[in-house]
């Protein structure tokens, strides 16, 4: 909203010294959103006069037609002036920038020769004034003006201008109205109401009109004016006015309804009268119905569309655009002029569904005046009756419906308990009654809000509105009181020792939105029965390629690693701890009840919320490519594998002292020969190895990236790590070679010889692999180190080799494995 300070000063007794930047000063203390203040005008000097044509020569030697003017300023002699345009003519009224003018912009005006004239001044047009954008030709003025008079003072040429961006629920500041009043309360100065009119000859009815739904309109009012003047211009301190404002100057039916839009807050538009078929209806759109807009647009409309309509169909959609059929033009002197007040919601939603934006519709949005319709109608007459020579037609056509008016029960107390400062009733009082709010009672207020401030419905909102004026520095600052708690849970704590331990690790830790779209199911290779394709799907998500929330926390990282790999960094590790979200398959088809906030829920109630919410496990990712070890002079680096994902998960199931046990399994997005299940005893955290080729090739990731995802919510997060004993006795070390089936994997072998090796065991490692025709095809060599200690000996020769001969046959009853050698 583009304030003008000279528009203020109308309704508000502002002290002489204040300009815009005091101004904007004391009404963002206030809590309005003051973004910028310009000085329109202030490189604008004199003089600058009106002046009439009195002759034209038509220099015809030129490549370009150029005029000879002689322009009388209201001086002894005529003014010499050159000029290229050519909308004007012998008797017009024009501005002239006279020698010793500065026009904006910096651009100085003298008497020089041009063309082989001498040119005394300069004759302007509206973007040369910095009124306006059009600069196709030369302002010509109405003939009421006087030769000679100055028009910097009268127009406000030199203004303040305030652009203030205001909030949706302060609808009342986008109207000089609104604004004078929070300017007059900041300076404790009058203020006087621009609606404040006293209403004569409204018993009879204007323009017969009706309501069908009230759900759409609570309150719709015609006013008629006959013989309107088609050739009346606009005065140019209005139009002056409307271009500081950002408004394009139209005609002035046009401009009266928008200076009054602007003024006053209340949207209007007038229809001509002789296009008009029947009675005004305002109804809801029905099923197939359209209208052509004034921006030429023909438009299907919805059901839910709120509609002004006659006999013909839609005219107009209410408070946004008027229809083209009953458009005013330049020859419409008979005029009906509407002014309503529609359903904010129904407004909000026909704007956004038709994508058309409109002035009338930013403010019917955010909550007009209900009461203004019957005054801004008034007031609209008034001036083309007093502007454009029309006749005011008695009466008026007022369509309502009662509407219960919000009271407000505080406690005079409450704003000093919300901010911690003792206003005091009085205080309170006093700034409620300043907003405009009918206040009663003694310890409790009884409030009622003005119709300006239909945001006004709760304590908390008229506690706010005592506290900005009183002013947000006014609230002291104080540190709030430490409570004492119980520290972290055993949840907090598990996540945090795996957030370091991945870190250790070397991982990089992100943070990725937890939005998904189908297409990522088909680049992970999901089968068509997955359940991870059952997603919850955003009734407004932020964008509408990835409205689903995420199943798995592979898209996200996937993305992550590809944006990395194309910024030049192949080499990396990241791991993510985020909920996902799994829906039930018990749950509702229904969507779970919205609840009020007037009472607790009941258990059905609540229940009924439960069933609706999905599953949320948290989970860990990590994903990694390229050398997990780099090359360098020690010698060549080592690429990441699928072992290290599958040690990703070990350490993680360390933080809980679990052992991890690792089967082979086949489970999309991973390689289906690559591809380990990751158990503690007998239940499933995840997955871990190398992922498929395709799913590689659709993320556009490195050859052979590795993931592990598992669950953290399968883990005891009360596990307590327990720091191994340090034996003083020396270790024993025996490597046995066995040879099994190669379909035999190697932790089935690994778990034998712990089993059989018994407590004396204290570490075991394979160290190499071998398949040749040293061990027979489909068979292979694994080769591991056993270390044993015991913690109150040294073990003898014998204790050794009977252990290690133990661990030997359990692993050969197990899996049939056959001492090498």
């Amino acid at each position: 909203m583009r304030v003008p300070l000279s528009w203020l000063r109308e309704y508000v007794e502002l002290p002489a010294e204040i300009n815009g930047r005091a101004l904007a000063t004391k009404l963002i203390a206030a809590g309005l959103e003051v973004e910028t203040v310009d000085a329109a005008g202030a490189d604008l000097t004199g003089p600058l006069v009106v002046g009439r044509v009195l002759a034209i020569e038509e220099l015809t030697e030129f490549k370009k037609p150029i005029r000879y003017c002689q322009v009388d300023v209201g001086n002894p002699e005529p003014q010499n002036i050159i000029c290229g345009a050519r909308n004007f003519a012998v008797g017009d009224l024009v501005v002239v920038a006279l020698p010793g003018a500065e026009l904006p912009g910096g651009f100085k005006i003298g008497s020089r020769k041009t063309y082989g004239r001498l040119s005394e001044g300069m004759i302007c047009s509206v973007s040369e004034l910095g009124i306006g954008d059009d600069h196709s030709g030369i302002l010509v003025l109405s003939p009421d003006h006087e030769v000679g008079a100055d028009v910097i003072g009268p127009w406000a040429l030199r203004d303040d201008v305030l652009d203030i961006a205001v909030t949706p629920d302060r609808g009342y500041c986008l109207s000089i109205r609104g604004v004078a009043r929070e300017a007059a309360i900041a300076y404790d100065v009058a203020f006087r109401d621009p609606a404040d009119l006293v209403l004569t000859g409204d018993s009879d009815r204007s323009y017969p009109a009706g309501i069908a739904d009230p759900t759409a309109c609570d309150r719709f009012v015609l006013r008629e004016v006959r013989g309107l003047d088609p050739e009346a211009q606009t005065p140019m301190w209005m139009r002056v006015r409307l271009a500081r404002a950002g408004m394009r100057p139209v005609s002035l039916a046009v401009d009266v309804t928008n200076y009054l839009m602007l003024e006053l807050g209340q949207p209007l538009h007038a229809f001509d009268h002789g296009k008009l078929n029947g009675p005004i209806v305002v109804r809801r759109a029905r099923a197939g119905e359209r209208l052509e807009t004034l921006d030429h647009v023909k438009r299907t409309l919805d059901v839910e569309d709120i509609l002004i309509t006659d006999d013909s169909g839609p005219i107009s959609m209410a408070g946004t655009m008027g229809g083209l059929h009953s458009e005013i033009d330049e020859k419409s002197a008979d005029l009906v002029i509407e002014a309503a007040h529609f359903d904010d919601i129904g407004i909000a939603r026909m704007v956004r569904r038709h994508k058309l934006h409109s002035e009338a519709s930013y403010r019917f949005e955010r909550g007009v005046d209900r009461e203004l319709p019957l005054y801004a109608s008034a007031k609209a007459v008034r001036m083309l009756a007093e502007l454009g020579g029309a006749t005011v037609v008695p009466g008026v056509t007022h369509a309502g419906v009662p509407v219960a008016q919000t009271v407000v029960t505080i406690p005079a107390d409450h704003p000093d308990k919300v901010a911690g400062v003792g206003y005091g009733r009085d205080t309170v009082v006093r700034r409620l009654t300043q907003v405009g709010c009918q206040v009663v009672g003694g310890d409790t207020l009884t409030v009622t809000p003005p119709s300006w401030r239909p945001d006004l419905t709760d304590p908390n909102d008229l506690a706010e509105e005592v506290i900005r004026l009183e002013g947000y520095d006014h609230i002291p600052v104080r540190a709030p009181r430490s409570v004492a708690g119980r520290g972290l849970t055993p949840e907090q704590r598990l996540r945090r020792r795996i957030g370091r331990a991945l870190a250790a690790a070397g991982y990089v830790e992100v943070l990725n939105y937890p939005f998904v779209a189908e297409r990522d199911w088909d680049d992970l290779q999901l089968p068509a029965d997955d359940a991870r394709r059952r997603a919850l799907r955003l009734a407004n998500p932020l964008s509408e390629d990835e409205p689903l929330l995420r199943t798995t926390l592979l898209p996200g990282m996937l993305r992550t690693l590809a944006r990395n790999v194309g910024r030049g960094f192949p080499d990396l590790g990241v791991f993510e701890m985020g909920l996902v979200y799994r829906p039930r398959p018990d749950a509702p088809a229904a969507a779970a009840p919205r609840l009020g906030v007037d009472r607790a829920p009941a258990a059905e109630e609540l229940a009924s919320i439960e069933a609706a919410v999905p599953d949320q496990p948290l989970r860990v990712a990590t994903v990694l490519s390229g050398d997990r070890e780099p090359a360098g002079w020690w010698g060549k680096g080592r690429p990441a594998g699928w072992a290290d994902a599958v040690e990703a998960a070990r350490t993680v199931a360390a933080e809980t002292s679990a052992e991890v046990d690792v089967r082979a399994d086949q489970h999309a997005p991973w390689h289906p020969g690559r591809c380990a299940a990751l158990y503690i005893g007998d239940t499933l955290i995840g997955h871990a190895g190398e992922l498929h080729p395709r799913v590689i090739q659709a993320y556009g990731l490195p050859p052979r990236t590795c993931a592990m995802e598992i669950e953290l919510s399968r883990l005891d997060p009360a596990g307590v790590v327990q720091a191994p004993h340090v034996s003083a006795y020396p270790v024993a070390t025996q490597d046995v070679a066995l040879i099994v089936d190669a379909s035999v994997p190697a932790a089935e072998v690994e778990a034998g010889l712990r089993a059989g090796a018994g407590e004396l065991l204290e570490s075991i490692r394979l160290f190499d692999v071998y398949t040749g025709e040293q061990v027979g095809e489909g068979r292979k060599s694994l080769a591991y180190t056993l270390r044993f200690r015991a913690s109150d000996r040294t073990l003898t020769a014998e204790e050794i080799t009977a252990a290690r001969d133990a661990a030997v046959a359990e692993a050969a009853q197990r899996t049939g494995a056959a001492l090498r050698g």
